[in-house]
């Protein structure tokens, strides 16, 4: 870790995630309810994290996403796309949206253990 910047917590993953796909639900609301194949899900949150994007300010985390490969950056100082490795991706980025926004993939018979 370089001078100046902090470490990620958990709480600020799931904040930096939340600020990238904040539209999600708005749009998609539907289908959460129903339910999301990977494959739907995937189309939705490449829509919703656009060609690319990003939140920023004084005090805030800066957050930049991009729908090609599902990518979301985050940090305590200006991220450098380039050089810094996204805090999701691909399935991992899938995997975070159904458990924060609860969303169900009726293509898996497993049971949910909450």
């Amino acid at each position: 870790m370089t001078e100046g910047k902090r470490t990620l917590s958990h709480a600020d993953r799931e904040m930096a995630f939340r600020v990238a796909t904040k539209s999600l639900p708005t749009w998609f609301g539907t289908e959460i309810a129903q339910g999301m194949t990977d494959a739907d899900l995937k189309a939705a949150l490449e829509q919703v994290l656009g060609i690319w994007g990003g939140s920023c300010g004084p005090g805030r985390l800066d957050v930049i996403h991009q729908g090609s490969g599902l990518k979301i950056w985050a940090g305590w100082h200006v991220i450098n796309h380039v050089t810094e490795r996204p805090i999701f991706a691909g399935k991992q980025t899938l995997a975070m949206a159904r458990l924060l926004y609860g969303i169900e993939d009726p293509d898996n018979p497993q049971l949910s253990l909450l």
